[in-house]
């Protein structure tokens, strides 16, 4: 027999007892919201809020529903592969989805990207990136080559080595720095190109070759680390410093990854390519956690000429079949429609409907690029009351640090997009 239905308040009151939220306490100080289903664009709430029964997703969940909600494509590919196998063990066995996905994969990143390696998350696709850099180093004779070199301002994940890469003092991560292996860093690249910045970068990778195994960037934008734009002209700058000195370059694309920038992948606004990138979030349409990791053949051939000759790394649910076979679909999805001219569109929406808070008192910058629109403040944002102000709007979103943010859908429609430039005007307004 089915469980019996909870109500709201039951919900809430077992949610403060056992369930740990990201980034929050435990038990937490406020009630999150109570979501029942979701469709499209819109959160549909259990009990109304501020009289707003349903919510514009403003943030596709966290950077990956780029389709909408409950999508009947991606539904029929999950029901589809479900009636064959959910799972089946990675090691030693193979399976249509993940082979499929991995050469789309292949077939769509910049070259000479051959090889993936499919994990389950995107924090863990950049612990996959890293030990592939740090062993192919090993692998070839140059031990010594241990350490990672980035900039400020970047956000790589919650796990070890991500953590570690992620800015040191102004991070999320601020506290291990005293555990955390001890990385180089550049300061925060600058919104325009600057030669003395690149001189800059040029000069750490010259001097700190020798013990480098990999400069990791995210490329073009820099997300939960503080949502700031660069010139890609430092990519640039990067691949010829790295080629120069003999230093592997790994471009962090889980956030910019599937045309939010407007390009197909961030690096080719710079017309360059790494040697290895990891994806996620939006590559199964938001579905199911999946991620991956891709390298050259250098990489992977250099790791297969070492003592280890293998990648000594499998996730239990690695190329999971559900997974592969959503990815599968979001990819068809995508890369089936003007995808490029969707993101264009809600470009100029978000442009048009953010120039308002340029006057806003309080507000220190406002920018866009493709499928993001961000609004910074002088000031530590009011989370409660931001987000009071954006649910009034009939708008979710999620505030943090000194930024009020927008990552929508590429289906929002122009009318809900101007609703949720409002909502992130009111936001900042309130914050």
């Amino acid at each position: 027999m089915p469980e019996p239905a909870y109500t709201s308040a039951e919900l809430l009151a077992l949610d403060r007892a056992h369930v740990w939220h990201p980034y929050s306490p435990m038990p937490g100080r406020t009630d999150p919201l109570v979501v029942e289903s979701a469709s499209g664009v819109r959160l549909r709430l259990a009990e109304p809020v501020h009289g707003r029964r349903e919510l514009i997703d403003g943030m596709s969940s966290w950077w990956s529903v780029i389709h909408g909600h409950n999508h009947p494509v991606l539904n029929a590919a999950v029901h589809s592969q479900l009636g064959r196998m959910s799972h089946v063990m990675f090691g030693g066995l193979t399976h249509e989805p993940a082979v499929r996905l991995a050469t789309r994969l292949v077939e769509i990143t910049p070259e000479p990207l051959q090889h993936v390696f499919l994990t389950d998350s995107g924090s863990v696709s950049v612990e996959v990136a890293v030990k592939m850099c740090l062993q192919h180093w090993r692998s070839v004779g140059r031990p010594a080559k241990q350490r990672l070199l980035t900039w400020r301002g970047g956000y790589h994940g919650d796990t070890w080595q991500p953590m570690s890469v992620c800015d040191p003092e102004g991070g999320m991560h601020g506290l291990w720095s005293g555990a955390l292996p001890r990385q180089i860093f550049a300061e925060a690249p600058p919104a325009e190109f600057e030669e003395s910045y690149a001189a800059g970068l040029r000069d750490l990778v010259a001097r700190h070759a020798d013990e480098l195994a990999a400069v990791i960037v995210e490329p073009v934008v820099q997300g939960a680390g503080g949502m700031r734009f660069h010139s890609p002209a430092y990519l640039r700058v990067l691949r010829e410093a790295c080629d120069e000195h003999g230093v592997l370059l790994i471009f962090d694309e889980i956030a910019t990854g599937f045309g939010r920038t407007g390009a197909l992948f961030a690096a080719e606004h710079a017309g360059v390519s790494p040697d290895v990138m990891c994806v996620g979030k939006a590559m199964t349409g938001g579905y199911l956690s999946m991620a991956a990791t891709l390298c050259t053949s250098r990489v992977a051939e250099g790791i297969s000429r070492g003592e280890v000759p293998v990648l000594a790394h499998g996730p239990t649910f690695m190329g999971n079949p559900l997974a592969s076979a959503v990815a599968c679909a979001s990819l068809d999805l995508l890369l089936g429609q003007d995808w490029k001219q969707e993101v264009k569109r809600l470009e100029t929406g978000l442009r048009e409907g953010l120039a308002g808070a340029e006057s806003l008192p309080g507000v220190k910058d406002v920018r866009v690029l493709g499928a993001i629109g961000v609004v910074q403040l002088d000031h530590q944002v009011d989370m409660a009351a931001a987000t009071e102000a954006a649910v009034r709007e009939g708008v979710w979103l999620r505030p943090f640090r000194d930024l009020v943010y927008v990552m929508p859908p590429y289906v929002t429609n122009e009318e809900d997009v101007a609703r949720v430039c409002r909502a992130v005007c009111a936001a900042a307004a309130a914050g």
